[in-house]
């Protein structure tokens, strides 16, 4: 981690509300602009792919970038409406010198994000982040967005099809098992999976029945996708045996959320759990070790040991996940927010396509449902409420914050957590408390929050 404090890029790329700023016409262009510099200095001639989610704005960002980019000369390749791992796969696979992602993931119509990969599919270190958008504020500066040089030829936005299909392609050979039997109920939240989702579960042969698949650019993720995983699970329930399985995908489907047949909602510490028994049985998890983050259940690692696999916690992020993974040398890691990133093949950030495809291929090779699979995952009672605040001061200099997270912290003795974070791409602080009883985590939760609000809140 740098010890210098980026202010665009967060957790996962650059956000904010399409059309201010750092997402207005001149900063985007500024951005493709930087990025380019950035690349020329390691290849004379780069060439780069970049993909969008269904947002109105996506089209016009990508427009911008692409112009900033082409007009240093950068080749650059559009994949047209693509989940962002898969903008990560053509990274890598088609020798790009970098993939990038229009999308604001699970936030609203209103907001978008840029999202960069590297050459070979990972994420930027956070080092290279910060010494692009230095650049970035530099030619702000320097109001350099009327510079769009002669770009003829430098930008090419055919071949989309092929480039989804190579995509779609690889993540069907990655399951060799018969998926036929399965009855699925496909959460596409208006995003990008609705351009992949639908072919991909049609050529792996699973009864697939797609709903939220009809984006019109402010749609995305509105009462669906992975912030809404109780609408599947709602419908699986009252279709009484209809379905073995839901799918719930977010706006760029690097993650996905599950529901049982009997409509409860599976996260991602019960995939990690069932995934990593899995490869645990298979010896493809060395030294039998998973990483999860901060925000996992205390029931995920007590299962996890019960089995004999240990659970290393990284911070929030699945950028964070896989570096820590990479550190370790594990194959397996993720988030109970969906993002599970399986190392054992090719993949290289989270894929919720892949997951959900990981998830079928484990209940079919079996013969068990999900349910089953995670029957003894008991869950600790957690709750995390988000306070949406002014600023972010660090907790510790906050004497009633720091107090209160203290106090909480000396009743659990050591029967639940707390933690206390800021969220990496919005303006929250979010409170997280694990017991034993509803009453006390709720009571200890209102109490940190109460002094953050007091604090801090807007």
């Amino acid at each position: 981690m740098s010890s210098q404090t980026r202010q665009l890029f967060g957790t996962d790329g650059i956000r904010g509300v399409a059309g201010e700023f750092p997402l207005t016409t001149e900063s985007t262009f500024l951005i493709g602009r930087a990025l380019g510099h950035d690349l020329l200095r390691a290849n004379p001639r780069p060439r780069v792919v970049i993909g969008q989610d269904t947002r109105e704005s996506s089209r016009w960002i990508a427009d911008r970038v692409t112009s900033g980019l082409a007009s240093l000369g950068v080749q650059v390749h559009s994949a047209g409406v693509i989940t962002t791992p898969g903008v990560a796969y053509l990274a890598r696979s088609r020798k790009f010198d970098a993939g990038v992602v229009l999308s604001a993931s699970h936030n609203p119509w209103t907001d978008n994000g840029i999202k960069v990969f590297s050459g070979d599919g990972f994420k930027l270190p956070d080092a290279r982040e910060l010494a692009i958008e230095q650049e970035i504020f530099a030619l702000l500066q320097k109001s350099e967005a009327h510079v769009e040089s002669d770009s003829s030829g430098a930008s090419s936005l055919t071949g989309e099809h092929a480039l989804r299909a190579a995509y779609i392609n690889w993540l069907a050979t990655t399951v060799t098992t018969d998926l036929s039997g399965l009855r699925v109920l496909v959460d596409c939240a208006n995003g990008a999976a609705t351009a992949e989702a639908p072919e991909l579960f049609r050529a792996c042969r699973v009864q697939a029945t797609c709903t939220h698949c009809s984006p019109d650019g402010k749609n995305i993720n509105e009462r669906c996708g992975a912030l809404h995983p109780e609408t599947v699970a709602k419908k699986i329930a009252e279709s009484r045996g209809g379905f073995d399985l839901g799918i719930t995908f977010d706006g760029d489907a690097d993650r996905a959320l599950f529901s049982d047949a009997s409509g409860r909602v599976v996260n991602g510490d019960a995939v990690l759990l069932l995934a990593a028994r899995d490869m645990h049985a298979r010896g493809i998890l060395p030294g039998a070790t998973v990483v999860a983050t901060t925000m996992s259940n205390m029931g995920l690692e007590i299962a996890l040991r019960n089995f004999g696999i240990r659970m290393l916690r990284a911070n929030v992020g699945d950028k964070y996940v896989l570096e820590e993974m990479i550190k370790t040398g594990t194959t397996l890691g993720g988030e109970q927010s969906g993002h599970v990133i399986f190392r054992d093949g090719e993949a290289t950030t989270g894929d919720g396509l892949l997951t959900a495809l990981r998830v079928m291929d484990i209940m079919a090779r079996s013969g068990l449902s999900l349910a089953e699979l995670i029957a003894d995952l008991k869950v600790f009672p957690q709750r995390i409420q988000n306070i949406r605040v002014r600023e972010r001061v660090p907790f510790d200099q906050v004497p009633n914050v720091k107090h209160a997270i203290e106090a909480a912290q000396k009743e659990l003795d050591g029967n639940g957590r707390v933690v206390v974070r800021y969220s990496g791409t919005e303006a929250l602080a979010r409170v997280m408390v694990e017991a034993e009883s509803q009453e006390k985590m709720n009571a200890l939760t209102e109490g940190i929050a109460g002094a953050i609000k007091a604090a801090l809140g807007v």
